[in-house]
């Protein structure tokens, strides 16, 4: 009876907490936004990495007959064209041409269609990847599409995707670089797409002519403050303009509510259905320039869920232009708060936290006869470690031996009928 009344204090000091004010960042992409940087909320980790130190980024190829996409870094600045609908205009490309180039673009919506996917390919039909057609014969998608990047005035590199072998993941093209007066000899790159285990993306620098690290691994960042490209409506007209924001990463979705975020009610947390996986959600529409300055959008108020079930609110509230590069935020896990709601008198919770000697006590209140009530334990790259069943009598304290974890940090998910609640767990 003690333990369980212990228990029970445990759990309540527990919820009182995850009550408690938000966690405010400061992302600092540096003057000019020399930097992108990569963030998670989980951990409460930024990695910036410089905005140019990469110019393409190779997705892996995804599914049957599948392409990843090639993506140009529009963060850097770099604009993209198309100049030559066949390999033979590769030679002749005049830079004094420029006014009749098609410029193309990044999908804003997905990491999974970059600029030269875009191409006006003159191919009819599903063989057809914008930068190259699939040969039936060789099962290599095979360039056609001559494009230019510009980086400034006078400042271009002209570049030809020749190949793409599906089965090893091999991508080749070749560029050259415009010297002001002529282009210089060509040079040839042969790079492995797949070669990561971690990162969905191989990125490449065309300075330093070969693969550079740019991501942290896919499960170690939630968002990406940066540059890049996205339509921008302004007196009745839409274009192009490289504005500054946050990308979501696929591994996450976003819900955007048009309420306060600075508040001490507790919130709703939206739907299923309110969730998007467009990877601007956040975007750059939670400030404007107004009146010389930029202002926070106090309604703008974002909810970024994780496949275990946690629910993170964030909302922003400072942001300095290019001048200082910084940008702040407020965030909170409201996952918690969320599923305790849908339990009506069931919960959830553990002892100690952290634990050091890899045991750790649950407790729980499962009274809604459900079949099947579940605790799973996720590592932060989202891989099950341990999982157990829970019966449904009442109160209960059950102790768990986590020996064969490794000390970090795990997210704690009970799942009772068609509610969850995650909680984190340090294992020291």
């Amino acid at each position: 009876m003690k333990k369980l009344l212990f228990a029970a204090t445990m759990l309540t000091g527990m919820y009182a907490t995850a009550q408690e004010g938000y966690t405010q960042v400061t992302v600092e992409m540096q003057p000019a936004y020399a930097n992108q940087v990569f963030y998670k909320f989980s951990t409460n980790t930024q990695t910036p990495v410089a905005a140019a130190s990469w110019d393409l980024s190779f997705e892996k190829a995804v599914g049957q007959m599948g392409m990843g996409a090639i993506r140009v870094n529009d963060g850097k600045g770099i604009r993209i064209f198309q100049v030559a609908a066949s390999e033979a205009g590769y030679a002749s490309v005049d830079v004094a041409q420029e006014a009749n180039w098609t410029e193309l673009y990044n999908s804003h919506l997905t990491w999974g269609e970059g600029a030269f996917d875009n191409a006006n390919n003159p191919t009819p039909g599903p063989l057809n990847f914008g930068w190259g057609n699939y040969n039936t014969d060789s099962h290599h998608v095979e360039g056609v599409i001559v494009f230019v990047l510009r980086y400034g005035a006078d400042n271009y590199k002209k570049i030809f995707i020749d190949d793409f072998n599906p089965y090893n993941g091999e991508m080749t093209f070749k560029y050259s670089t415009w010297n002001g007066t002529a282009w210089t000899a060509d040079e040839t790159k042969v790079i492995d797409t797949d070669a990561s285990a971690t990162n969905r993306f191989t990125h490449f620098s065309l300075t330093t002519n070969n693969v550079v690290t740019v991501t942290p691994a896919d499960a170690d960042w939630d968002m990406v403050f940066r540059k890049y490209y996205a339509p921008v409506t302004a007196m009745g007209q839409t274009a192009m303009y490289n504005v500054t924001g946050a990308l979501q990463s696929p591994l996450v979705s976003v819900a955007q509510v048009a309420e306060t975020g600075n508040t001490s009610e507790t919130p709703t947390i939206p739907a299923s259905a309110a969730y998007s996986a467009e990877i601007n959600t956040i975007g750059d529409d939670w400030k404007a320039f107004t009146g010389g300055a930029y202002v926070i959008n106090p309604t703008n108020t974002y909810y970024v869920k994780y496949p275990d079930g946690n629910i993170y609110r964030m909302f922003f509230t400072g942001f300095s232009g290019t001048a200082a590069g910084t940008l702040s935020f407020n965030y909170k896990n409201v996952a918690t708060t969320a599923s305790m709601e849908d339990f009506n008198k069931d919960s959830f919770g553990f002892y100690p936290n952290p634990s050091v000697n890899k045991n750790i006590t649950l407790i729980y209140d499962l009274q809604n006869g459900t079949s099947k009530n579940t605790v799973s334990i996720y590592s932060m790259t989202g891989a099950k470690v341990f999982e157990t069943e829970l019966a449904a009598d009442g109160f209960t304290a059950k102790e768990i031996n986590l020996s064969n974890l490794t000390s970090g940090i795990y997210m704690v998910t009970l799942e009772s009928g068609k509610n969850t609640v995650s909680k984190k767990l340090v294992i020291q």
